[in-house]
């Protein structure tokens, strides 16, 4: 489905919170309702990022080569033979984003910190070129009076130490907790927002199972593995951080999607079960000390032979706060293919879904589904809501971007946030993805989700309709 058609029946959003009428928002009752419920606390609205996505400079001053300088480069792996070497020029231009975040009133900015620029090797030397400039970047922030939020890990690892193994190695563990230790005691003075990993299992599902996203590895003797290696990486990369960070508030982002069956038969009901105990339980039950979700998918017992004595233990970390990620619904059934799930998801289109420019469901209400899930295990303390966005073919009017669509969609899930709130869920901030249209990966530049618009012919950055309402929003 298109945009157009989006936009028509966007009376969908409408129905979710009874906030909004005949498509017309009162922008005063909105903010007056938001505010009212989520209060007096100090809650952080904010844009999200990713340094290879943005940064653009792969090799300038001193910087190693990721997995995804490699992979970007390798003849159909990415759409429209794209690559991120000049990305959006965030490296560069960085004074001018960080500007732009402050003209849409956002006081937070979580942006990642790249492995390679820091650390060329993955170990050892350091690269004071690429410490100085990422201390640029914080103080930027913080002259702007915006918090920076530090993600440690954002899926571009070191492509010296892919070549050792990467994930699938268990020394990454030790490989790890160097660059965590150097980036805490660098930068830890000044940050006390710290991430530790981005979407553990996206970036081993899709880089070490599928081979979609770097390094393209596939298969099940790559995948369990690497789950493992990143699951101890998690926590011991939140002890360290919390032991550098004084007065620091340490979380991790977790992948999140609403699964449901396609119907209520018992047989796609536990096709559904095993589904969300892959995508959405994987990484955080082992990081409350629950174990991975073997009770439902016995094959993964397979990752047991990656054990060594004490691992239970250590999987297990009491985060400040959990990261929830979320941007679509998954409908699932039985299925003979593959035989580890015996489950897939049934096609959007097939069920006449909305869609995005990528063709995943659009869905808002699926994120106060998945705030309910969250909160409901013992340990989680708090939640911080670390990517939520939606990608639209966004194009220039005269000057303007109208994106209305998305504009509906950050509205309706922000209703739901505070609908959370109201019912005792405890929610610390909102982060957008994204600050800027970025590099996507895979998708290369096609997907749009920012809230400025990037003309790639000339870097020109144009702030939509959906941030120009944020700014309204949050003055």
């Amino acid at each position: 489905m298109n945009r157009r058609h989006f936009i028509k029946n966007s009376s969908i959003f409408i129905a979710g919170y009874g906030i909004f009428k005949n498509e017309l928002v009162d922008l005063m009752k909105f903010i007056k309702s938001t505010r009212k419920k989520i209060g007096n606390k100090k809650f952080a609205w904010g844009v999200a990022s990713a340094a290879y996505q943005i940064e653009g400079s792969p090799s300038s001053d001193g910087k190693g080569l990721s997995i995804w300088d490699i992979f970007s480069h390798k003849k159909g792996k990415i759409k429209n033979a794209a690559n991120g070497d000049i990305a959006v020029d965030f490296y560069h231009r960085y004074p001018e984003d960080i500007d732009l975040i402050k003209q849409m009133n956002m006081n937070a900015f979580r942006f990642s910190l790249s492995w390679s620029r820091i650390m060329p090797n993955g170990t050892g030397k350091l690269n004071q070129k690429g410490l100085d400039y990422y201390q640029q970047v914080i103080d930027k922030s913080l002259e702007k009076g915006i918090e920076p939020w530090i993600t440690l890990y954002h899926w571009d690892l070191p492509q010296l130490l892919e070549d050792k193994g990467g994930w699938t190695n268990r020394d990454i563990i030790g490989w790890f907790s160097e660059y965590v230790d150097i980036c805490t005691r660098t930068f830890g003075d000044k940050v006390k927002k710290w991430i530790v990993l981005n979407e553990p299992m996206t970036f081993t599902g899709l880089g070490y199972y599928s081979g979609y996203h770097a390094p393209g590895k596939k298969g099940l003797r790559n995948f369990l593995p690497a789950v493992h290696h990143a699951a101890l990486c998690q926590s011991e990369g939140g002890r360290i951080a919390r032991g550098n960070v004084q007065n620091g508030d340490i979380g991790t982002a977790f992948s999140f999607s609403h699964v449901k069956p396609i119907n209520k038969s018992e047989i796609n009901i536990k096709a559904s079960q095993r589904v969300d105990a892959i995508i959405n339980r994987m990484f955080i039950e082992p990081s409350l000390g629950l174990g991975y979700p073997f009770d439902t998918v016995p094959s993964l017992r397979r990752m047991e032979k990656y054990f060594r004595p004490g691992d239970e233990a250590k999987l297990k970390f009491d985060f400040d706060f959990h990261g929830v990620q979320y941007y679509f619904r998954v409908v699932s059934k039985f299925s003979l293919i593959p035989p580890i799930l015996f489950a897939r998801d049934i096609p959007p289109e097939k069920r006449d879904a909305i869609v995005n420019s990528i063709g995943l469901e659009v869905f808002p209400k699926g994120l106060y589904k998945v705030l309910k899930k969250v909160w409901q295990y013992e340990g989680v303390k708090k939640i911080v809501i670390t990517e939520c966005g939606v990608c639209f073919d966004d194009k220039i009017e005269f000057g303007s971007i109208h994106d209305k669509a998305r504009l509906d969609y950050l509205k309706e899930t922000i209703a739901y946030t505070t609908k959370a709130i109201e019912n005792g869920i405890d929610i610390n901030g909102y982060f957008v993805w994204s600050l800027t249209d970025t590099f996507e990966w895979s998708e290369g530049y096609g997907p749009r989700f920012g809230l400025v618009y990037i003309d790639y012919n000339n870097l020109n950055r144009n702030i939509k309709d959906s941030g120009l309402w944020f700014k309204d929003f949050l003055k």
